[in-house]
């Protein structure tokens, strides 16, 4: 009779396949370091994606097998699909990965000037412990549009030459009163979250002038971008935590990284689709926009994208003229991954979990039912039909998995673009890897998982359900 265990996938590990993860880990540190945002992302996929001969769609009057195709939306989506030998009708295999991840970003009117220095004011972006953001070096990553229509890309703090920005935090000398009285998510509040970006004035002659380190402000940016106080209102900047990703602990078996909520999944599945052959479904690796603020908006999942690029596909691989009822067909007969990232059993605050049921950093890739909260509120619960043949997919690979779920039952919870997927009828479940330090500045996970994750979806796309 078979029981049930996991285990460390390292204990399994020969010296062979360890030089292949660390060797596949440091292009991934790469990709983190070159795609801090959705925009930069998507970028970054587009210029692999053209490497491996993927066109865009608009070049294709007609779909055959093996034709590798790309769309993109708002330049903060981008889907790349594998022509497979089936009709595309006959379902889709879809890994999807969300490309956004908490930060801060600028307001539409930002910039004022208090006792001498000039600051910025954020909205957070996502959910974030406020207090991890102050006092750390931050880059301001993002693109402005003129009123003309001139685009400016800005990345300042990531090289070393760089300045970089700050949320100056609160003396423990002085905190006592103002800041330890507070609650957690309040140590410091939404409003506080305001970053020094310049100390000092300028010397005009018009004494009338006032603001005088605000305009030197206005100044530099003037000098080296053209852009001016009123462009603020046509951009999307957003503070990051500036530095690149580095490997964690002696044995260097972790990546240490912002954002690997969910660009670990992005690359991974980036990479997959890249490495496989003519697949016998159409394979699809789609990567999403705002799923950390409910996949809302016309680059979330929450929009119809995926319908439109999905018949897109069919009006250029089909004998019959194109219906409703095709699209219909075509997405309740296909598969998907809700490629997204769960909690790592934290042994500082192993309470929160249910160990028996917690995924674990080096046991792989990890497989979630469900998500949701108290009462599995708000999740996709896969079938057990679908689980069953997943199983079989990764056992016959060899491929290290484990289960996971997000907390104790009453704990809180969370959750993902499963539930979008579902609602067309895709046979969906949430599959990803454990992190620990989710949403922080700093994100821990396995390079041993890292790999997994990559030949899982190789496997996904490639094998039969």
């Amino acid at each position: 009779m078979e029981t049930l265990k996991f285990t460390n996938g390292w204990l399994e590990t020969d010296n062979n396949k360890a030089d292949d993860i660390h060797h596949f880990c440091e292009d991934y540190k790469h990709f983190l370091n070159i795609g801090k945002t959705e925009r930069q992302c998507v970028t970054a996929a587009i210029t692999q994606a053209e490497q491996h001969g993927f066109r865009p769609i608009s070049e294709f009057d007609e779909l055959k097998p093996g034709d590798k195709a790309y769309f993109i939306n708002r330049n903060k989506n981008v889907v790349l699909a594998l022509i497979g030998e089936r009709l595309i009708r006959d379902g889709i295999r879809y890994v999807v990965s969300h490309i956004d991840s908490p930060r801060l970003d600028l307001k539409p009117n930002p910039l004022y000037e208090k006792n001498e220095l000039a600051l910025m004011r954020t909205h957070y972006y996502g959910g974030i412990k406020k207090y991890q953001w102050a006092s750390r070096p931050l880059a301001l990553h993002g693109v402005v549009v003129t009123k003309s229509g001139r685009r400016v890309d800005i990345a300042i703090g990531e090289d070393e030459t760089d300045p970089v920005f700050t949320i100056p935090d609160l003396l423990p000398h002085l905190d006592r009163k103002v800041q330890r009285e507070r609650k957690a998510d309040e140590v410091l509040k939404g409003e506080e979250l305001q970053i020094i970006i310049g100390s000092v004035p300028m010397a005009f002659d018009d004494e009338k002038i006032k603001e005088t380190v605000k305009r030197h402000v206005l100044t530099k940016l003037f000098e080296q971008y053209e852009i001016s106080e009123p462009d603020f209102i046509s951009a999307e900047l957003m503070l990051v935590p500036a530095g690149k990703a580095r490997d964690v602990g002696l044995d260097q078996g972790m990546v240490g990284a912002y954002g690997q909520d969910d660009r670990i999944c992005a690359y991974t599945s980036l990479e997959a689709i890249f490495d496989i052959d003519t697949p016998t479904h159409t394979a699809v690796c789609f990567l999403v926009d705002k799923e950390e603020i409910g996949s809302s908006g016309a680059t979330g999942l929450e929009s119809r994208y995926l319908e439109y690029f999905t018949g897109e596909l069919l009006i250029r691989q089909t004998d019959t003229p194109f219906n409703d009822q095709q699209l219909r067909r075509c997405l309740w007969q296909s598969h998907a991954l809700s490629s997204d990232v769960n909690a790592g059993l934290n042994p500082l605050f192993e309470s929160v979990h249910d160990a028996q049921n917690a995924s674990k950093l080096g046991y792989g890739l990890v497989i979630t039912k469900y998500t949701g909260h108290g009462g599995k509120v708000a999740s996709n619960d896969a079938d057990a039909e679908y689980v069953a043949s997943l199983r079989r997919i990764f056992d016959d690979n060899e491929i290290k998995w484990q289960t996971g779920l997000l907390g104790k039952v009453d704990e809180g919870g969370g959750g993902t673009v499963a539930k979008y997927l579902a609602h067309y009828g895709i046979n969906t479940i949430d599959a990803g890897a454990a992190l620990l330090s989710m949403h922080s500045p700093f994100e821990l996970a396995s390079k041993f998982d890292i790999y997994e994750l990559y030949r899982a979806y190789k496997a996904f796309y490639t094998q039969a359900l």
